[in-house]
């Protein structure tokens, strides 16, 4: 299954200590403005807290930090639409595929980017963003593979999350500074949906459009 993310602006990575603080971030962020979630699976919650989001918001749900088949297994059976991997491994690419999902693997270089470009894969996280050079060297890597996207993730916030947007290359941008760890956990759903909106409001007033939905 291809990814496809263009039009969804930020991908929230959300990482809560309990399904209900993922289904009340989950909702804030709707509130907001935003339109999909990668919600990952490093707490005990992770994986029913996908099930709960699939089931009670209208986000986009993909599940973060899946790193082995049988955790694709389980995301797929909790409902998520896409899965989402620090890394590129084939064994996860494959598992993901069989289970009718979209794939987000991480690359860091070229040659990871070729890897995922032979199995089949046009849009890649690109991850740590700010420890691997940000935008310039999404810049150039986009010159020699024109037909991939990339989703930026480390170090994306409101200080560069429109100047990103704005490269062809980006299909969009993942962060967790709209959620923050405090505010899930506390399940401050204003502060999550005050930062949501704030987030929004920049990239539209930068010329971009707001996030939309996707099927």
């Amino acid at each position: 299954m291809t990814l496809t993310l263009d039009g969804v602006g930020i991908v929230p990575v959300l990482t809560a200590p309990t399904v209900s603080a993922a289904v009340a971030a989950g909702r804030a962020l709707a509130r907001g403005g935003i339109t999909c979630v990668e919600m990952t699976l490093r707490t005990a919650a992770g994986l029913e807290a996908i099930a709960a989001l699939s089931r009670e918001t209208d986000l986009l749900v993909g599940a973060g930090t899946v790193l082995s088949r049988s955790q694709v297994e389980a995301v797929a059976a909790a409902g998520a639409r896409f899965v989402v991997s620090p890394g590129f491994d084939q064994d996860v690419v494959d598992a993901t595929r069989a289970a009718g999902m979209a794939s987000l693997p991480g690359v860091a270089t070229a040659t990871e980017i070729q890897r995922a470009v032979a199995a089949g894969i046009d849009t890649l996280k690109f991850f740590p963003a700010d420890r691997l050079g940000g935008l310039a060297t999404i810049r150039a890597l986009a010159a020699p593979f024109t037909g991939v996207r990339f989703v930026p993730s480390g170090g994306v916030g409101d200080g560069n999350a429109a100047e990103y947007l704005a490269h062809p290359a980006i299909a969009a941008v993942s962060g967790s500074w709209i959620v923050p760890n405090d505010a899930v956990a506390a399940e401050d759903v204003d502060r999550i949906e005050s930062l949501t909106a704030a987030a929004v409001a920049a990239l539209v007033a930068s010329g971009l459009p707001a996030p939309r939905r996707i099927a």
